[in-house]
């Protein structure tokens, strides 16, 4: 779990240099799952059916993104 913080802290600090694949560990270890993909977006849902969409082919993801991703994981700036 300690790279997931890892990755968490980057988010927080440098939001415009994270993967998609560095948002999905993060995104599945807090309780999201992969639910779908429609074209290059990716969409993950928890158990509260709360969504979050991604998108697949952009590396590094836009900030929007990342930051949106903390607001949900409840891990605020």
């Amino acid at each position: 779990m300690a790279n997931i913080e890892k990755i968490i802290l980057k988010m927080k600090n440098q939001p415009n240099g994270i993967s998609p694949k560095e948002a999905d560990k993060v995104l599945t270890a807090k309780g999201y799952r992969f639910a779908r993909q429609n074209g290059s977006h990716r969409n993950y849902i928890n158990d509260n059916g709360d969504v979050i969409t991604i998108v697949a082919n952009k590396n590094p993801l836009k900030k929007v993104y990342i930051v949106e991703i903390l607001n949900r994981i409840g891990e605020k700036n």
